[in-house]
């Protein structure tokens, strides 16, 4: 039996594919075992399963409406105030992606949200071993399943340009990242977080010098990005001010990043659309400080910072506003805040991931810490203690594990949904994104976007090289 005659035998009671097209005739019987054959094909499969199952997916996405898409005209609609008192959460999901998925959208439409964005960093792709193509079908799959019948937006974060890869070989970096942004628009993302701020050089002394490197290659990727579009899109991209970690960002600041942008893309690319979103950092970082003891340091959010920045950012360039990054170890007293600063944006991973180990079985977390002692024994320095070094390094064993995270028994994987469902449900009720659906049935309008069977050795976008040292 040959890898498509398989495929149409599966997807028999939903669908069938004839001449290269799949036709549709029971949307329900997706909500089913079948969904999850077939998106387990599109992981662990042959290559040439991979590619038709990831293929099967996408159509049956365009027949059923849930097709991938841009957030950029809602994100350009609170801009002009015609939207707003909510923030979108952008959600990392490193590990079980399917599932995980699956209780997010479960979410959504049990309280009618439809801002919200998945995303995976240049770095995560790497070590979590989900490729753009890959991450795409999983989503896809699991609103398929769930029934849920809306845009999707998938998001690259941290598109990000290494600053000391860059000193040495500026275009090969630069190359890099549009190759990954190649990689991902081809894929379905249409949604992408240009990171140039690790190019900032404070040795200057004027603001529009120390941000020069960040908004000049920062068009330069909008430019390249931009020319990938498929018809009827427009990409919603994001620029960054400020390392995340580092001091807090400032107006002038802002400003003067916003200013060199805006004038280098109307000089370069004259009616160009540019940013609908800027990343700042206002006391937060990736993952939180985990101390000896293996809990986290306090966080000290400037809520002020934010609203500062981000009514400048509506008021002066017509963006969404600003967005936080690492906010998913925040105290659960910190969310209600964002909304009512009109943040436009939050990224959420590390609190998730934590709580995917808290449910792991003993044994096979005891099993990927010990793969973390050898294989990320480099990253442990003198002082730490196990806690701080498990807790740093543990992302790194998600790749390796996926087929184990993604097989765990039913009472642990009930578990998991569960603690998933109702942390999901928290953030969605405290970014104020229930309801939100009909805002985006207003501003968004996605038409279907149909591919070509794949054909065996036929044409494909290589992986773009990877980054393990990117931020995310």
């Amino acid at each position: 039996m040959t890898a498509l005659s398989a495929l149409n035998a599966l997807l028999a009671p939903a669908a069938t594919i004839t001449h290269g097209d799949v036709h549709l005739h029971d949307a329900a019987a997706l909500q089913g075992p079948l969904m999850d054959a077939l998106v387990r094909q599109a992981v662990f499969g042959a290559d040439a399963e991979k590619e038709l199952a990831r293929w099967a997916i996408w159509e049956l996405g365009q027949a059923a409406g849930v097709r991938s898409a841009s957030i950029h005209d809602l994100y350009i609609a609170r801009g002009k105030g015609l939207c707003g008192g909510f923030t979108v959460p952008a959600i990392n999901v490193r590990g079980r992606t399917y599932d995980t998925a699956r209780a997010i959208f479960r979410t959504a439409i049990a309280m009618d949200a439809g801002a919200f964005l998945f995303e995976i960093a240049r770095s995560e792709i790497a070590y979590t071993e989900q490729r753009p193509a890959e991450y795409v079908a999983v989503v896809v799959a699991a609103a398929l399943r769930e029934g849920y019948r809306a845009p999707v937006f998938i998001q690259g974060d941290h598109f990000q340009v290494n600053a000391k890869k860059y000193a040495a070989d500026p275009v090969t970096e630069v190359g890099n990242v549009k190759h990954l942004a190649l990689e991902a628009v081809t894929a379905g993302f249409f949604n992408i977080d240009i990171d140039t701020s690790t190019l900032v050089d404070l040795s200057h002394a004027t603001l529009d010098e120390q941000q020069r490197l960040n908004y000049e290659v920062g068009v330069d990727i909008t430019r390249y990005v931009r020319s990938l579009e498929p018809a009827g899109v427009t990409i919603s991209l994001g620029g960054e001010i400020g390392e995340v970690g580092t001091s807090n960002s400032t107006v002038p600041e802002l400003k003067a990043f916003m200013d060199g942008y805006v004038r280098t893309l109307a000089r370069e690319a004259p009616g160009m659309v540019g940013l609908s979103k800027i990343s700042v950092q206002s006391g937060t970082s990736h993952g939180g400080v985990v101390l000896a003891d293996g809990s986290i340091a306090e966080v000290k959010l400037d809520i002020n910072t934010l609203d500062a920045l981000g009514k400048v950012a509506r008021a002066e360039y017509g963006l969404a506003g600003a967005v936080q990054h690492g906010a998913s170890t925040l105290p659960d007293g910190a969310f209600n805040a964002f909304p009512k600063a009109e943040t436009a944006e939050i990224h959420l991973a590390t609190g998730f991931q934590n709580m995917l180990y808290d449910h792991l079985p003993p044994a096979l977390r005891e099993e990927m810490y010990a793969w973390l002692r050898v294989n990320a024994a480099e990253e442990r320095k003198a002082t730490d203690s196990d806690e701080q070094f498990f807790y740093k390094s543990r992302k790194k064993a998600i790749g390796p594990f996926k087929r184990q995270l993604w097989s765990l028994g039913p009472a642990e994987a009930a578990a998991l949904d569960t603690a998933y469902e109702e942390k999901f449900r928290f953030l969605f009720t405290q970014l104020a994104v229930g309801g939100t659906a009909a805002a985006v049935a207003k501003y968004v309008k996605v038409a279907p976007m149909h591919r070509m069977a794949p054909t065996e050795g036929g044409p494909g976008v290589a992986a773009a090289p990877d980054d393990p040292d990117a931020g995310e």
